[in-house]
């Protein structure tokens, strides 16, 4: 591989300190060309600075520093001008303890780490805020409770009672989706594979929404015969399921349709396709507009509405994912929203 090739900057300065390779990365981030930086002692062609002011290559001193040293990790340094980049150094000896014969450098843009700062704040800035809400109404009415419970009748007291519940019960659940944004985020997320009855799963969450007062007439579920084993995460698939039907319900309108049926989930990378199972939930709503078709199975996309944390589809597709599936959205026929998820079938090779 041609150093021009790599997407990350890289200098490298020989055995007295002298640059002899500057790639097309270096030279984007710095705003310099690359043959005006071969040849040139690197700590003139890198004039690096930490955040306080002081020149990074005098505080490292690579050459003539400690000779157990075998680099400097990652931190962010400034170029001239005040451009911040992310720089990590390598000593290259020929033995351990011997003279620095090659110096290489790694230089970094600040964007990604950026943008994924600024991730976290807002995570923090909107569960904080859901947080808030709740919590306020919880300690209202267990303030109000224990200082005047003489005073309230039965009635009052279990009304107090189930919306102090109520709010700890959405406490609960914003609390599971931080936890299960952090571990996709990491990778962290477990899948406990076993078999699950998809349509069985399908019907308790509409029996459940219909307890919970929407009509049983906005429901319409058709199965196709013979569907494949499944072996999932039947608690992820509730999880799954759930959000999607609540969804539908919430911001749709109309029928909610549920299909469940067979399907091919397509290989990814060049690997065969695999058998597996669709469902396909859809509404009669007002749809989701073309161009946040792409957003919506980021974080915090709301679409037009207001109030939630925005994480609930991206939370379903990290999930999905985990299980090795793959998830869609578009248009209903109907035009309405249209999402539809393919778990892989077939049980484990671990267990098989």
């Amino acid at each position: 591989m041609h150093p021009d090739d790599l997407p990350d900057g890289l200098v490298v300065a020989d055995e007295t300190g002298r640059i002899v390779c500057f790639n097309a990365a270096a030279a984007r981030l710095t705003g310099v060309t690359q043959a005006d930086m071969l040849g040139l002692p690197l700590d003139a062609a890198l004039p690096l600075q930490d955040l306080d002011g002081r020149r990074w290559w005098t505080l490292t001193d690579p050459y003539r520093g400690p000779a157990i040293r075998r680099g400097q990790p990652e931190r962010n340094l400034l170029l001239p001008g005040g451009r911040e980049v992310l720089v990590s150094a390598r000593y290259v000896r020929d033995h351990p303890r011997g003279p620095v014969r090659r110096l290489v450098v790694a230089l970094r843009g600040t964007e990604s780490r950026r943008r994924t700062e600024r991730s976290h704040v807002e995570l923090i800035a909107t569960v904080a805020h859901e947080l808030r809400s709740p919590l306020t109404s919880v300690k209202g009415f267990t303030a109000t409770l224990l200082a005047k419970w003489e005073r309230f009748t039965e009635d009052q007291k279990k009304l107090m009672l189930q919306t102090v519940d109520a709010d700890a019960n959405r406490v609960t659940r914003l609390i599971a989706e931080l936890l299960d944004i952090s571990r996709i985020d990491t990778g962290r997320l477990e899948v406990r594979r076993q078999p699950v009855d998809i349509t069985a799963a399908v019907r308790h969450r509409v029996e459940a929404l219909i307890a919970a007062g929407t009509g049983a007439d906005r429901f319409r579920v058709t199965v196709a015969e013979a569907l494949p084993a499944l072996w999932a995460d039947p608690d992820k698939v509730q999880q799954i399921l759930g959000n999607l039907l609540e969804n539908a319900v919430r911001h749709g309108a109309g029928a909610v349709t549920i299909d469940v049926s067979p399907a091919v989930l397509p290989g990814a990378r060049g690997k065969p396709d695999t058998e597996g199972t669709a469902v396909t939930v859809s509404d009669e709503g007002p749809g989701i507009p073309e161009e946040s078709l792409g957003r919506v199975f980021t974080r915090f996309w709301r679409g037009n509405r207001r109030g939630g944390t925005g994480l609930g589809l991206y939370i379903v597709k990290g999930i999905i994912e985990a299980h090795g599936g793959l998830i869609t959205v578009d248009r209903a026929p109907g035009g309405g929203a249209r999402f539809r998820f393919i778990l892989p079938v077939g049980m484990p090779a671990v267990l098989g």
